[in-house]
């Protein structure tokens, strides 16, 4: 397949255009610099500019493009970035995909289990309602912002991914180096639900979505949420080290900013889209993703 990603970059991208590659498709990369490489082409995607004659014959594309919501304190500038950024990225793509003589077949979008919002222990699925805070309220209008797309035709599956957990990068990624010097410990009471997949089982389930006859939200989670408490317990027990003292929520809110609202958010999620459509994960469980994560 020719598959058009953007936002090859970043620690999902990366890796999934190696596995996508590995499997013998072609992979043509969106970049906002001069391309420096047959396989890229560039783009706009504050302006709205993408030439839809550049990018060929496209079989299938994948956006994952947005500035970083861990990045930088959430200012209300930052908070605009966040979301333009997404917005704006889809849109474009969305419409270039739309105008094309043949389309593609599908467009894989991004999204995040942000879209629940902070919902405690509810059990949430695919039907379950949008949340109201601002995380919840960027999902939406990502995810709204694929419209061309669909209308075009094009199957269109939002990827709403929970927490990767991966040996480095996003949010497992800042949390093991302190669990690995024993400072782990339960982050504002660590009762609130976490819904993660490995970083394995994310390229995974988004290489099957290329080909399941799967549309609509997706949560990309593993079947396994628990409290953030016993996440970091496990990870430390792994790793024969205390988990002992407790981050509160003031501290986190200090240290983070508006970022603290998404670390302390309670998501209990299933997997309901996924296991529907026939996948089964590497990792289902914690243990094996934790043993996972510290083998990388």
């Amino acid at each position: 397949m020719r598959i058009v990603a953007a936002g090859a970059s970043g620690m999902i991208g990366q890796p999934l255009v190696r596995w996508w590659r590995s499997a013998g498709h072609d992979v043509v990369r969106l970049v906002r610099r001069a391309p420096t490489a047959p396989d890229e082409v560039q783009w706009d995607p504050a302006s709205g500019r993408l030439d839809p004659a550049r990018l060929g014959r496209v079989d299938a594309a994948v956006n994952l493009a947005g500035a970083g919501v861990a990045d930088r304190r959430w200012t209300e500038s930052y908070r605009r970035t966040v979301v333009e950024s997404r917005t704006s990225a889809t849109a474009t793509l969305a419409r270039a995909l739309a105008s094309l003589d043949e389309p593609p077949s599908v467009l894989l979008q991004g999204s995040a289990i942000g879209y629940y919002g902070d919902r405690g222990a509810e059990p949430l699925d695919e039907s379950s309602s949008a949340g109201e805070e601002f995380l919840a309220r960027c999902c939406v209008a990502w995810e709204a912002a694929a419209a061309p797309a669909r209308a075009a035709g094009i199957r269109t599956a939002s990827l709403r991914t929970g927490l990767v957990m991966a040996p480095r990068g996003g949010a497992f990624g800042q949390v093991l180096p302190l669990v690995r010097l024993g400072l782990g410990g339960p982050l504002g009471g660590g009762r609130d639900w976490w819904s993660w997949i490995t970083l394995e089982d994310e390229l995974r389930a988004i290489d099957h979505l290329l080909h399941a006859d799967v549309s609509g939200p997706v949560n990309l989670v593993a079947p396994d949420p628990r409290p953030s408490g016993e996440i970091i317990a496990e990870l430390a027990r792994a790793l024969h080290r205390p988990a002992v003292l407790p981050v509160p929520a003031a501290a986190l809110r200090v240290a983070l900013g508006g970022f603290a609202e998404e670390v302390l958010a309670s998501r209990r999620l299933a997997p309901a889209a996924l296991l529907a459509s026939g996948f089964r994960f590497s990792h289902p469980d914690l243990p094996s993703a934790v043993r996972w994560t510290l083998a990388g």
